[in-house]
């Protein structure tokens, strides 16, 4: 088998590792420390015992608190396949409480296959709801509530959570009550009354630390031995990928990109972007593919702003930065054009405008932000006469003038012989 076709099925395989949940999180669920042992101590303590119990699940966007519960759902559903019933609800949805309870008994109607009345009130479905956690307790059945973007949830007056709460507060019920919330104060967002009828149990999903991220590449990224991959193959891919793993560049890299996307589903969108510019022709993973990913993924709204700059607008730019170099932090319009005429004067290009037209892409540059007032005062004067400053650091605008490909020599000299 030739190498572009090992190199192809590689990608694949580590493509689909990446798209699934159950294989990221598996590795991370190993400890008995880990969100995952903990969560599904709570709810199969609370199936075991026969008892209710409620718990928030708690961090930013991104960092596997649903991939970390579907996980302990469905391991729990085929230890327990005959005594878990799951609920699923979203606050995007379902965040008017007679939606949410209308959808409990749906979901319930169809998991004991009942006929689901869409005519119910809302007193009508909450008595459902409560008569069904009264004879799931009675079967030894455990009903268990996913509530996704919790804090949706805990707007307005509450009703839902009230009567779902206090339906828990029975002898015979037997429920569990999973929320789900980026908002790291959800629980202060319940009233007093619901507050009270909740068990406190939190988990924090905080950002991978140093080694879950290396455990996380290797996991994700290694092939497997015993797969219809050729063994040498995988071997010696194996070997190129430790090598890139132990490289201070690639440690920088990841770095970088952790210090401003620090999350699971982050770093798992960077590795997709990175397997996909592997080429198929070398057949391995080299730390280009990295580096590119990198500088794909991170965004620089100031120098995509300066690639549709005209060529005037460049000119200004220009011009204020040479103003700002020689510590010339106080400028106007006027100013600006005095350096204008001598740049134009030092390095004689058939680009040179008019007063007029330089006024109206300066308000341009205003209006993209690129520049802007120093102050909001002075709003009665002429913008000629306003002071301005620059909004574009030195290597943005470097960046931005190097990525133009329309942009005269002159302007690429001028900025870095200020």
């Amino acid at each position: 088998m030739g190498i572009e076709n090992l190199a192809e099925k590689a990608q694949i395989l580590i493509r689909s590792r990446l798209c699934s949940p159950n294989f990221i999180f598996k590795p991370l669920s190993d400890s008995s420390d880990s969100n995952y042992s903990k969560l599904k101590f709570i709810i199969s303590s609370s199936i075991m015992e026969a008892c209710n119990n409620s718990i928030l699940l708690l961090g930013p966007r991104g960092s596997g608190k649903v991939a970390v519960l579907e996980l302990v759902l469905s391991d729990l559903l085929e230890e327990y396949p005959d005594t878990i019933t799951v609920i699923r609800l979203n606050g995007l949805l379902h965040s008017e409480d007679n939606s949410a309870l209308k959808e409990i008994a749906r979901q319930l109607c169809m998991e004991h296959h009942l006929l689901f009345s869409k005519m119910a009130s809302f007193d009508d479905n909450s008595q459902f709801m409560i008569a069904m956690l009264r004879e799931c307790g009675l079967a030894h059945k455990t009903v268990i509530f996913t509530l996704d973007e919790f804090d949706l949830f805990a707007q307005g007056k509450q009703r839902l959570l009230y009567s779902l709460l206090d339906a828990m507060q029975t002898v015979t019920s037997q429920a569990v009550v999973v929320g789900v919330s980026c908002r790291l104060d959800a629980d202060q967002l319940l009233e007093k009354r619901v507050r009270s009828r909740f068990s406190h149990r939190k988990l924090l999903f905080l950002p991978p630390s140093k080694e879950d991220v290396q455990r996380l590449l290797e996991h994700i990224l290694s092939l497997p031995m015993d797969s219809s991959l050729a063994c040498d193959y995988a071997a010696e891919f194996n070997e190129k990928l430790q090598s890139i793993l132990a490289d201070k560049r690639f440690k920088e890299i990841i770095s970088n990109y952790l210090n401003s996307n620090s999350t699971t589903n982050h770093l798992l969108r960077f590795l997709f972007i990175a397997i996909s510019n592997m080429e198929l022709k070398s057949g391995f993973l080299s730390l280009e593919n990295f580096k590119a990913a990198l500088s794909s993924i991170q965004r620089h709204p100031k120098q995509e702003c300066i690639k549709d700059c005209s060529i005037l607008e460049l000119y200004i730019l220009v011009c204020m930065k040479r103003l700002e170099v020689r510590e010339q932090n106080s400028y106007n319009f006027s100013s600006v054009m005095k350096e204008y005429k001598s740049v134009h004067d030092s390095f004689p290009t058939s680009d040179y405008y008019a007063q007029n037209v330089c006024l109206r892409a300066f308000e341009h540059l205003l209006q993209r932000e690129l520049i802007c007032f120093t102050d909001n005062r002075g709003h009665s004067q002429s913008i000629e006469f306003r002071q301005v400053k620059l909004v574009v650091s030195y290597a943005e605008l470097q960046e931005g003038l190097k990525s133009y490909r329309s942009c005269p020599v002159s302007h690429s000299h001028n900025s870095i012989c200020f």
